[in-house]
């Protein structure tokens, strides 16, 4: 196995120390470059090719995802793994969208650490459990719909609604109360985020919320 060559970056001495003087005993990694800012972080990868970066998030004179989306315009097969103490939605999203491979947390252990090292190396991932769990929510919220967060009873309405048909109407079509249709509506038209039943019709016909006739 070729050696691994990597590069530090972070802004504190004693963070740099600690995982240099751990990654020095690894005979399948060569330390190739330390970094203690985003700046300094994209001179020394041009000059040194690193096959992987640690790469801390908050530093002062640019920050680990602007060096990152730099680095990944001249050396895209270099693998970023993000090194640090934050994973709220505001770092983590934006720095995987600037090509970072991996996300893990200072509280990492040591050994984790490296592994992360030799995987991104063969080209797998790691993501912090705290981060992967962030990530699917996202997800999951943007394949979700407005109208999954309706009923069944809001969505026989919306379909009617679908249909043209007045309060009145849905009424008779749906044996309920004009009063409760009323609610109804309300609903959907809060859930949808439409300003009126025109629009919760329209919106019922691109979705294909329609009567079975």
């Amino acid at each position: 196995m070729s050696k691994v060559k990597v590069m530090i970056v972070d802004d504190h001495e004693m963070v740099r120390l600690g995982i240099s003087s751990y990654l020095l005993t690894e005979e399948n990694i060569d330390l190739v470059a330390e970094a203690s800012s985003g700046q300094e972080a994209i001179k020394l990868a041009k000059i040194h090719k690193p096959n992987v970066i640690l790469m801390d998030l908050l530093m002062e004179n640019g920050t680990g995802i602007d060096a990152t989306k730099e680095i990944m315009k001249f050396s895209p097969d270099c693998r970023v793994i993000i090194l640090t103490s934050y994973y709220d939605d505001e770092q983590v999203f934006p720095a995987i969208e600037a090509g970072a491979h991996s996300y893990i947390l200072k509280t990492s252990r040591a050994e984790e650490v490296t592994e992360a090292i030799y995987k991104a190396a063969r080209g797998e991932s790691v993501i912090e459990p705290k981060v992967a769990n962030k990530m699917m929510n996202r997800f999951r919220r943007q394949e979700k719909k407005p109208h999954d967060d309706l009923t069944e009873r809001e969505i026989e309405v919306l379909k009617c609604l679908g249909e043209g048909m007045s309060n009145q109407e849905i009424s008779e079509f749906l044996f309920i109360g004009v009063k409760t249709v009323k609610t109804h509506v309300s609903n959907i038209l809060g859930k949808l985020g439409v300003a009126d039943r025109t629009q919760a019709a329209i919106y019922a016909n691109r979705q294909n919320i329609t009567l079975n006739k």
